[in-house]
């Protein structure tokens, strides 16, 4: 098990030297000077957007995930990320279009920067990881589907919380005291 351990966790780690900190800054900053933000993933991607929705909330952020029932209506000028490994999930793309047209700003979180989302977005946060589809110059893995995006997604996510929270002057106990007290 422990050799299981060390190979996926040395996976993730090559995706994640991977990622352009130049993205990561622009991100940062976008999330940062937004009002409203808004997320959105099918399936485990959805998982990984709905938990970086929630940790925005924690730090302070009004933060939103498309299709809850208290998500409210987006405004132009809100922030949206957008979570596709592939690129080309059709409600993804299809929200990232409507998000456009509203006058969203649009962030991709993707493998494929050539992909049908990624030509939606204002910017564009590439994961250079393995998907389910094992396209041609992805990197190899040795988890199912699209478990090591996922995870990386997921570490991505982390640090851009930890960037927002720089930028806020957010501290451990503000925080604290947005987690949930009734469960």
């Amino acid at each position: 098990m422990k050799e299981k351990i060390q190979a996926v966790l040395t996976e993730i780690e090559d995706v994640m030297v991977n990622v352009e900190e130049g993205e990561l800054t622009e991100a940062a900053s976008r999330l940062a000077a937004a009002k409203r933000i808004f997320v959105f993933g099918e399936g485990r991607s959805g998982f990984m957007a709905k938990s970086f929705a929630m940790r925005l909330m924690h730090l302070g952020a009004h933060s939103f995930v498309i299709g809850e029932t208290t998500t409210p209506s987006i405004q132009k000028g809100d922030v949206i990320v957008l979570v596709s490994g592939s690129g080309k999930t059709k409600s993804v793309c299809w929200t990232a279009e409507r998000a456009a047209e509203m006058g969203c700003v649009v962030i991709a979180v993707t493998t494929d920067s050539a992909s049908p989302l990624a030509s939606r977005a204002d910017m564009i946060l590439h994961i250079p990881a393995a998907t389910k589809y094992r396209k041609e110059g992805e990197r190899e893995s040795i988890q199912p589907l699209g478990s090591l995006f996922d995870q990386s997604t997921h570490v991505l996510f982390d640090v851009l919380c930890l960037d927002y929270a720089e930028k806020k002057n957010r501290t451990h106990e503000q925080t604290f005291k947005l987690h949930s007290n009734v469960e």
